[in-house]
């Protein structure tokens, strides 16, 4: 079987890419090869003719790695839309077994891929193809990115019930300050209810970063660390 991690969030704009990018730093200063993944990405500007995907360049560039971007970004669309509507808007078509393909080829030559999702679980990939189906066919384990504030409860609750639903298996969580908020009680309070209602840990709280590096370094390698030692599980079972 091969290693990997596949990260979603809450929903989109809580910071999935910038989670990435720490993870990947962190694991790479433990030793692993580590390869990032974005099947599609949306909401691509345009330079000089051609869709430029800024997430997946930022998992890149944190990466090191040299592959052709086609691999690592096989879809790439203009609109900021969930992947299947985007498609269908621009008149472009997504093969499954294209990404598939991408991630066989990627996941065999390195240590651990890192799989960036695109919105949350349930956003469609491909027609009436979720990512939570493409998640379960490569049969990887997940990290939910979430928000601090008010409604995050149920926005994560009702994420580990679609995941626990499928017998994805869930790492943990990360909370993600992805922008300055009041620390009011319900920021206080959250993590726990999290933990206490869903049965999942939080592997790490994130505070408002401008970067991953510095303070977020330090941070970026305690939740490093929480989840390789559940990772190591995993695969010790599967």
């Amino acid at each position: 079987m091969h290693k990997g991690i596949f990260i979603t969030g809450t929903d989109t704009g809580v910071g999935k890419t910038f989670v990435a990018v720490g993870l990947i730093n962190a694991l790479k200063e433990k030793g692993f090869n580590v390869c990032p993944m974005k099947p599609v990405e949306t909401g691509c500007r345009t330079k000089k003719g051609k869709l430029i995907p800024e997430d997946t360049m930022s998992i890149i560039k944190a990466s090191g790695i040299k592959e052709a971007i086609d691999v690592i970004n096989p879809y790439r669309f203009k609109h900021p839309l969930a992947p299947s509507v985007a498609a269908e808007l621009e008149r472009k078509s997504i093969k499954k077994e294209k990404i598939f393909s991408a991630y066989n080829y990627l996941s065999k030559k390195y240590d651990i891929t890192i799989v960036e999702g695109a919105g949350g679980i349930m956003a469609p990939l491909y027609k009436k193809y979720l990512f939570l189906d493409f998640i379960s066919d490569i049969n990887l384990p997940i990290i939910i990115v979430s928000r601090p504030g008010l409604g995050t409860i149920n926005h994560t609750l009702l994420t580990i019930s679609a995941a626990k639903g499928r017998g994805v298996n869930i790492i943990g969580v990360v909370i993600n300050y992805a922008g300055q908020i009041k620390n009011d009680i319900s920021v206080k309070t959250n993590s726990k209810i999290i933990e206490s209602i869903g049965g999942i840990p939080l592997v790490g709280i994130v505070p408002y970063l401008r970067s991953s590096k510095n303070h977020g370094q330090e941070i970026f390698k305690q939740i490093t660390e929480n989840i390789t030692k559940s990772l190591s599980k995993y695969y010790q079972r599967h």
